[in-house]
This record gives structure tokens, C-alpha cells and sequence, in this order.
């Protein structure tokens, strides 16, 4: 009886207050004032105020005074404005920076970009008949000579590519496809080649051991149900000790021999020879590997290429035709902003790689990476910290040459006043985001990454970030 009567006092003083606590909601208009101008559209604005008024009538626990509520708002929506696709100065090190969009573009490639976007265009129009044309026709062309096969496609990416190739093949009882279990890679994201694999409808006949695939072992998987024969690059990571891979020039014939096609990923997309770029490694080409008897290859466009996200297939003419006629291949296909940007950049490479912004990077010499780093340096003067020209080893990245680093130099900043990561997250949220890392209990700027065109906007924002004494929520940056 006492129990019953204690619970429903409770409830009643709960109640009581919830309907003290509600009526200190702050109200959708009054909040929308108080913001102010903001750089978001208004739609996204009032959406927010009325989720978060909506969890406070919820949750009238966490109902806070009005000033507090404004300022938290506006920090959250501050967050929200930093979600959009921004130009970021990426000072990691790493070239092929795949949360940072991969390779950037040269400027003939954004140039095109812009004439394209802004006008009508002959993407599927014959200028020479007046009918209607081949999209990508002259893209084809220029990739087929890029990739020494021929002939050539380009797919919005080369996980699709690789789809795509394996849907053709797989059909009837012919669907196992096999591959060495070294090369069940995960590229990336959490996608690995078996689920690839399997959301193509291919059957999985991995072969061989994690170290040691012989050629042996390809020829006993062989059977009337093989479809294909895949070869993965290990582009990602890299085997030592006791280890064995067949060849793909043993493969190719193989596969010829036993009348099945076979087809390697060869992923990094390296069309010119790497060494000659920089202190690195060499990496298979597209011409290579087709040299040595494959009949089908794919490999991206955003990585060694330094393109736009797109995968290139290429190989045998009857083999990529076949797999355009493919009716998967239309939700694959290219729209005409990647393709006006892949001609651009196959253009450039037909012509000598010399705007690739990916090749020019690598080919920095160090001695030009610590003129700029003194430069900054002595521009960065009157602040609360200790910033020094320090050593550090830059990487290709994006899934590609994991044994390869490139002598650099770094900025390296000891903050006095503020921790390393606060100064992190005030240059990673500031008017220019930047991106550096933390070792050596310094913060450190990788000038390889950074283009030198960027040089005046880097000192700005390390100015700013170390001068900051507190964080002002007054307005939003501007995009």
C-alpha cells in the first residue's frame, strides 16, 4: 500500500516537473533569430532547430538556458557546414590521399571540367553526321594506346569494373572463378575481392595457401565450371620470406591452353613507369601486363593516373565489347564530366605527364621542399610556438605501393599555450581546413602534399590556429 502511494507521488513530482522543465523550450522562431546569418541554406537551419527542440521535449532533463543552447547550436551547425566537399590542404604526406578524394586534378583537367558543366555537349552526338554518336569514342581511343591493348572502357570505378568483367563470364555452371588466397585482398572501406566476388554471382575457388600459390594448384582447380582465371595485384600490401606466386606470362598461357580467359586487376593504374618519377619502386603498368598475354585487365583512374574516380578496363576487342553490350554496363557507365576529365587526363599522359599534378609531386626534389619549408618559417614569426624544418617520409598511398616512402621535409610546431590536439582540431576546422599528424609530441605539416601555390594560405592558417586564444561561434565560415 505505501509502495503504490510513494511510486504515483513520483510520478506526479516527474510530471510536475517535465511541465516546469517544457516550458523553458526554446521556441523555433526565437532560436531562428538568434542564429542569425548563417552560410547554410535555411531549410537545413530550421530542419536542425526543430530535431533539436524535438529531443528537448524528449529529454526536458537536458534542457539548458537559452545563451548556452544558441551557442551549442550553432557549433553543431558548424559541424554540419564542414560535411560538404571543401578543398583541403593535406599536409599528411601521403600523395594518394583516399579520404582526401585521391589524386587532384591538373588544371587543364579543371578547366575542361568547368566549359563542359556550364554548356551543351557532344557526348553522344556525332558532330561529323549529325546523328547521334558513341559516348566516350575518342576517350576509348586514347586509353586502348595508354593501356598497349586493344581496345578499352572506362565504369565509374574499378570495384564496378571488376563486377562487370566477372558478371560476362560467369554463366550457366561456368561460375567458379579462381584466385590464389594471397590475393583475397580488402581494398579498402571494408570491400574485399570475395564479396566482390559474390555480389557478381560468381562462385568462389580460391587456391593455394596465404604464402605459396603454385602454378600446379591453378592447373588442378581447373574444371568444367571455371569461368575465369583472376589475378589480383597485391597493390595494398606486400608478402616476404617463404613465398611463391605463379606468373602472370605462366597464367596467360594457361589459360589459353585450357581455352578459359583470364584477367588481372592490376588496380594502382600506373601508366608510366614510377621510377622515373621519383624515388620508388617500380609498379606493373597497363602494358606490361597486357604484353605478357592477359586477356582482360582493370585498374583505376584516380590513383597512379591521377584522374577522376573511374575503372579502366582493357584487353582483347572482342572481350571489352562484349562486356559493353553487357545491360549492367549502362548503370556503370561514365557521366560527361569524368569522361571530359579522363580525356584530359590521357591526353596529358600521351603528351608526357607534364601537368599531372600526382607525377609532379613525386618528382619534387628535396631541396626545393626545404627552400619553401624556410620560407614559411621565417614568415612565421611572434607566435606562442617553437616551429621548426624537420625530416619526414612521405607515401603514395590509396591502396598502391605500400613499400615505397619519399624523402620529405615537415613543419614541425611545438605549441605553447594550447595542447597539439587543440592545435589539430583548430587548423582542421578552420577557414582553410588543414591536415597534418601528430609524432615526436610535435605537429607535423608534410610539404610534398602541399602545393606551393598553398604556401601563403598554410602560413595564414597556422597564424591563426596558434594566435586564437578562444573559439568564436558569431558565424559560420563561408564555402
Amino acid at each position: 500500500m505505501i509502495t503504490g502511494i510513494t511510486q504515483k507521488l513520483e510520478h506526479l513530482y516527474k510530471l510536475n516537473m517535465s511541465k516546469a522543465d517544457l516550458s523553458k523550450l526554446p521556441a523555433v522562431e526565437k532560436t531562428l533569430q538568434a542564429l542569425g546569418e548563417l552560410d547554410l541554406p535555411r531549410a537545413i537551419i530550421l530542419g536542425y532547430v526543430r530535431e533539436s527542440i524535438g529531443e528537448l521535449r524528449k529529454n526536458p532533463e537536458k534542457i539548458e538556458d537559452f545563451e548556452s543552447y544558441i551557442i551549442r547550436i550553432k557549433n553543431e551547425l558548424q559541424d554540419i557546414s564542414r560535411t560538404r566537399i571543401l578543398s583541403v590542404l593535406n599536409g599528411t604526406g601521403v600523395l594518394i590521399h583516399t579520404n582526401m578524394g585521391r589524386s587532384p586534378l591538373p588544371d587543364s583537367a579543371a578547366d575542361r571540367l568547368r566549359e563542359i558543366a556550364q554548356n551543351y555537349n557532344n557526348l553522344e552526338l556525332d558532330l561529323n553526321t549529325g546523328e547521334r554518336g558513341q559516348r566516350a569514342a575518342y576517350l576509348e581511343r586514347a586509353l586502348a594506346i595508354i593501356s598497349g591493348a586493344e581496345m578499352a572502357t572506362a565504369v565509374n570505378n574499378c570495384a564496378a569494373a571488376l563486377v562487370i568483367i566477372l558478371r560476362h563470364f560467369v554463366n550457366g555452371k561456368r561460375k567458379k572463378v579462381i584466385i590464389s588466397r594471397s590475393q583475397l585482398v580488402e581494398i579498402g572501406g571494408g570491400f574485399r575481392i570475395p564479396d566482390i566476388l559474390l555480389a557478381s554471382g560468381a562462385e568462389l575457388h580460391e587456391i593455394g595457401t596465404t604464402n605459396k600459390t603454385t602454378l600446379q594448384d591453378y592447373k588442378n582447380a581447373i574444371s568444367d565450371e571455371t569461368a575465369l582465371i583472376l589475378k589480383v595485384h597485391q597493390s595494398n600490401f606486400y608478402m616476404g620470406g617463404f613465398i611463391e606466386n605463379a606468373e602472370t606470362e605462366e597464367l596467360a598461357k594457361l589459360a589459353k591452353s585450357a581455352n578459359i580467359p583470364f584477367c588481372e586487376d592490376l588496380g594502382s593504374g600506373a601508366v608510366v613507369n614510377t621510377e622515373e618519377h621519383g624515388p620508388v619502386a617500380h609498379e606493373p603498368t597497363p602494358s606490361e601486363i597486357i604484353s605478357k598475354g592477359v586477356d582482360l585487365l582493370c585498374y583505376s583512374g584516380d590513383k597512379l593516373l591521377g584522374g577522376p574516380q573511374a575503372g579502366i578496363i582493357a584487353g582483347k576487342k572482342n572481350l571489352v565489347q562484349g562486356i559493353k553490350r553487357e545491360p549492367f554496363f549502362r548503370a556503370l557507365r561514365c557521366d560527361k564530366l569524368i569522361l571530359s576529365m579522363l580525356e584530359e587526363i590521357s591526353e596529358d599522359h600521351l603528351n608526357g605527364n607534364h601537368a599531372i599534378p600526382l607525377l609532379k609531386m613525386l618528382s619534387t626534389p628535396v631541396s626545393e621542399l626545404e627552400t619553401r619549408a624556410t620560407d614559411i618559417i621565417n614568415r612565421l614569426i611572434n607566435l606562442p610556438a617553437k616551429i621548426d624544418i624537420g625530416d619526414g617520409e612521405s607515401r603514395i598511398g590509396g591502396g598502391t605501393m605500400p613499400k615505397s616512402s619519399i624523402q620529405s621535409k615537415t613543419i614541425d610546431i611545438s605549441p605553447e599555450k594550447i595542447s597539439l590536439k587543440r592545435l589539430s582540431s583548430r587548423l582542421r576546422k578552420g577557414e582553410n581546413p588543414l591536415m597534418g599528424y601528430i609524432a615526436d609530441e610535435k605537429f607535423r605539416i608534410d610539404l610534398r602534399t602541399i602545393f606551393p601555390r598553398q604556401d601563403q594560405t598554410l602560413i595564414s592558417s597556422i597564424a591563426r590556429a596558434l594566435a586564437e586564444q578562444s573559439v568564436s561561434y558569431t558565424h559560420l565560415r563561408a564555402h
